[in-house]
Order: C-alpha cells, then structure tokens, then sequence
C-alpha cells in the first residue's frame, strides 16, 4: 500500500553530489531529516574520484577527508617533449567509502536506495512504487539535464585496476602520460598506484564523439601495463565514463531541461569544470554553501543552487573559450600539444585552473608566448562559437 513520507529535505540522486550534500547536512544540522533517494542499491555507485589539494579549500575539508582512500605527496606528467614532477598533494576516494560514510550519517529509513523515481518538485517525490515523499525542500541531483542544449566535445575514458605480479616501482600517480599514440583526439594514460603491487589504470580521450569502445580501450591498457613492464596477475574493479567538455551553449536552457524552480547540484545543475568534466570541487562548494544555511525550503534551495550555478556558467566564459580553441582549432591528433604547453606553467597556476578558480594573471598567462594552435584558426573558432 503507497504511503506519504514526510522529510525535511530530499535529496533524489545519491551519487557523488547528492552523498555530499547529504554528509555536509547532518554533519552541520543533526537534527535534519534528510532523505536520500536512488536508484542503485548503494551510494555512489562504482567510481573512483581523485582531486588535487588545492581543489578543496580547508575550511570545507572536513567533507571530504573521511572519504579519502589514497593520498601522494605529488604527480608525474609525461608529454612527448616535456615531462615533470609537480609537488601538489593528490588523493583519491573510492566509492565504498562515500556509501559507508553516508550510511553512518544517515539513519537507514532515510536511505531510499533501489527507488525508481516518477516525478520530482520544489517540495515532493513521487516513486514508481506509488509512495510519495514531501519534504520543505527537495534537491535534484540525478545527472546531467540536457546536454543537447549545450556545445560539446567529450572526455571518455575506461579505467581497470590491475593487481601485478611484481612491485610496479611507480611511488606517485601519472595523472596525464600523454606519450602514448594519439588516437581519436587527444588521449592520455591515467595511472593511481593504490599499493605497491596494484594499479589502477585509464585511458582517456579528448573525442569529438561520445562513442565509447570499451573492448578496445581495455585492450589498450593490457598494452600500455606491458610496455610499463607490468605483469597483470588479476584484475578488479572496472569503470568506464563519458563526461562532458563545454565549449558554448545556452545555460538557461539546460537548467530548464530539467526542472525550472527545482534546487539541483552537480552535473544537473551544470555545475562541473568546463573543460575536465570533473565535478568534485563543485559539488564540495555546493555541499558546503548549503550546509550554511537555515531556510531549507524548497524556494530556498531553489534560490541559493540556481545563483550559484548561473554565477559559476558565468565566470567560466574562459575554459568555455579555451576549450573551443582545443576542439575547433586544432588538429584532432595534435591537441596534445596545448596540454603539453599548458603543463610547462606554474604548479599553483595549473591547480588553481583545475580547481575552476583561474586569475586574471593565470589566464593572460595561458594565453600569452608561442600558440600550440595557428592563431587564424582559433579566431576563427572562437567568432564561430559566439554565434547562435
């Protein structure tokens, strides 16, 4: 028999955005009945998310700290004519540890796991089941809304975790080994040792397309652990991904793609780095901004997550703009010679361009010396990005 439950906020999607705004509402307001409502039977799925030190500020760390599984003192990066340490702390969390933490914070009646969900509001969830939940405030974080409404290139990527026969000798991630052949874009090899004799490893591409091969990427990893003289003994957890690079688009639209006065976060909001398609220091931002507040009703929310992810489109008109110079402007096969460049800066300048918080300075920075693409065609491409 259908049943009304009632709630103080509902969170619909319990990925990596909806687990943190989840953890960062009790972790502030203990009192706070918070729902947490999912199709899959766990939180955040299977996903490994790294991020760099400097992508969390410290007064919003203690979201984050409890989930971290991995941490290095530094990362490599490899290019066919450049290659070089950074000294920036590295971590990652697997998603184990979000849905453990998640189900410690939260009573289990307030995890609604393994729902389907019919309809959502600014103050109710409606379930194929026939239950209906009414909150003060509901908050959408299922995914992204319509990205036909937006200009896209894409980043696609299959990752395996390896366990080898032998000590790999790696002490710190390769986070972009771009030495490898370029295939469909710009493509790079993305290593994590987790321990001395386990490897995860992803091959990523820059694509014009969404397509994703999966057999033959996962090829291309057994070549990659071999030429890296690593011998696979077995292999664990699989992921495999296709995220979002913006280049143009209409952000009102996409907003209302999928709701109009709903409070959304993470990839539904569009609150996620234009040009990496990562969304963790975002959806820390966003988890943190509204474990500040008081008013949780669902025009609140509504208010201060719509502010927030207009503001953010706005300020980001400079990724938007590189990342058409990266798909429009250059050579497929020769894109890797703007990250080759890029990564010859400043480590704080690449930390704070990935944590979406570029100066003024960083980005006439970027833009200055030699160009890694012919100057007639990026104007080119970026008067006809501007276009309706």
């Amino acid at each position: 028999m259908a049943s009304t439950i009632t709630c103080d906020v509902a969170i619909v999607g319990g990925g990596l955005a909806g687990g943190l705004v989840a953890l960062a509402l009790k972790g502030k307001h203990p009192a706070l009945d918070v729902r947490l409502i999912d199709t899959d039977s766990v939180v955040g799925g299977n996903h490994i998310w790294s991020f760099f030190g400097s992508d969390v500020a410290h007064a919003h760390r203690w979201i984050v700290e409890p989930l971290v599984a991995h941490a290095w003192e530094g990362y490599d990066i490899a290019f066919p004519h450049h290659a070089r340490t950074i000294d920036e702390r590295y971590y990652s969390i697997r998603s184990e540890k979000l849905d453990a933490a998640v189900r410690r914070a939260l009573p289990s009646e307030a995890l609604l796991l393994g729902r389907k969900v019919l309809g959502v509001s600014a103050t109710a969830v409606v379930l194929a089941d026939g239950d209906r939940i009414e909150a003060k405030g509901v908050i959408d974080a299922r995914g992204p809304g319509d990205l036909s409404t937006l200009s896209l290139g894409w980043q696609k990527f299959v990752g395996r975790e390896l366990a080898l026969s032998a000590p790999h000798g790696a002490p710190q991630p390769r986070v972009m080994d771009a030495t490898v052949e370029q295939i469909d874009g710009y493509r790079f090899v993305y290593c994590l040792p987790f321990t001395d004799d386990r490897m995860f490893v992803e091959d990523t591409y820059y694509s014009d397309t969404p397509d994703l091969d999966v057999a033959a990427l996962t090829a291309r990893i057994d070549a990659y652990a071999a030429a890296r003289g690593w011998a696979v003994d077995a292999e664990g957890r699989i992921e495999s991904g296709v995220l979002p690079v913006v280049w143009g688009g209409d952000f009102d639209a996409y907003w209302r793609s999928s709701g109009v006065t709903i409070a959304k976060v993470g990839m539904r909001a569009g609150l996620f780095h234009p040009t990496t398609g990562y969304s963790l220091p975002d959806a820390v931002r966003t988890a943190a901004l509204l474990a500040d507040r008081r008013d949780f009703s669902g025009s609140a929310l509504y208010q201060v997550t719509h502010g927030l992810a207009r503001k953010t489109w706005a300020q980001r008109g400079f990724y938007r703009m590189l990342d058409t110079m990266l798909f429009r402007a250059a050579e497929p096969m020769e894109r890797y010679r703007i990250l080759e460049r890029f990564y010859t800066l400043s480590p704080r300048l690449i930390g704070r361009f990935y944590a979406g918080n570029s100066t003024l300075i960083d980005k006439a920075r970027i833009l200055t010396g030699k160009p890694p693409v012919p100057i007639s065609r990026a104007i080119r491409a970026i008067a006809g990005s501007m276009k309706p």
